[in-house]
């Protein structure tokens, strides 16, 4: 099965943060799937987070969007799964997905692992008998 990735692993790769080395051999070893939602959720987060300009960004990414990642255009049967996923999902209080997070659960859920460290999304997705691959997070803490 291809993993599918969140936001969150491109975000780390891009950043050196303690999931890069995992998300590096992810990539070389997999074809790995990525909702384009979520790709745009990665790409805004670095340029508007963390001041990375498209320059930048195309320069990291591209070879990597070359032969590793594939990035899926959103149809509507994950469309209406993502938006059932976050009604079901979504707590203001402790359990805050986006919107985002259910476009990578649905996907995944035409064949996973899902590749996060959010812990709310790890948590929705095996409510729904997704395998998570977990990455830790920017303090090295998995979900």
């Amino acid at each position: 099965m291809r993993p599918i990735l969140d936001a969150f692993p491109l975000v780390a790769f891009a950043l050196e943060e303690p999931a890069t080395a995992e998300v590096e051999l992810l990539l070389r070893r997999s074809d790995c799937v990525m909702s384009a939602v979520n790709f745009a959720e990665a790409i805004d987060q670095l340029g508007r987070v963390h001041g990375r300009d498209q320059e930048q960004l195309h320069a990291l990414f591209d070879p990597v969007l070359r032969g590793a990642l594939t990035v899926m255009a959103m149809d509507r049967v994950v469309a209406w799964r993502a938006a059932e996923l976050r009604r079901r999902h979504y707590r203001r209080r402790g359990s805050e997905l986006s919107l985002a997070d259910c476009a990578a659960l649905a996907t995944a859920q035409d064949g996973g692992p899902l590749v996060t460290a959010d812990p709310p999304l790890a948590r929705a997705a095996r409510a729904e008998g997704v395998e998570v691959l977990a990455l830790p997070d920017s303090r090295g803490r998995r979900p």
